[in-house]
């Protein structure tokens, strides 16, 4: 649970902060954000199933940011980042959503 406050701290402090994002990394924050709300999702629904574990949110934060970002690197490298873009933000939607049914039927009993 730790590792979630520790998100939620840090995403508050950086809405008020405002931390100077490198013009490199600016393409792929859409991405980087997106990866990181699949991976609060999945650590939000397998808490809610009682499996949930901070060593396994951790990585899955770190290897699904990394992986999503290093996709769309290699897209723009080969000269198809904007469809190699839509298709990670598509996997990945599907899997929010995913997780955010199965956290409504868990909280609404539905």
């Amino acid at each position: 649970m730790a590792a979630v406050l520790g998100l939620i701290i840090g995403v508050v402090v950086g809405i008020f902060i405002r931390p100077d994002i490198p013009i490199v990394l600016q393409p792929y924050l859409p991405i980087m954000v997106v990866a990181a709300l699949d991976a609060l999702l999945g650590a939000a629904r397998s808490f809610f199933e009682r499996s949930f574990s901070d060593r396994v949110f951790v990585i899955s934060f770190i290897s699904n940011v990394l992986t999503a970002t290093l996709l769309v690197l290699l897209g723009n490298q080969l000269g198809v980042g904007s469809q190699l873009q839509t298709a990670v933000i598509v996997v990945l939607g599907i899997r929010i959503f995913s997780n955010v049914s199965s956290l409504r039927r868990f909280i609404f009993q539905s």
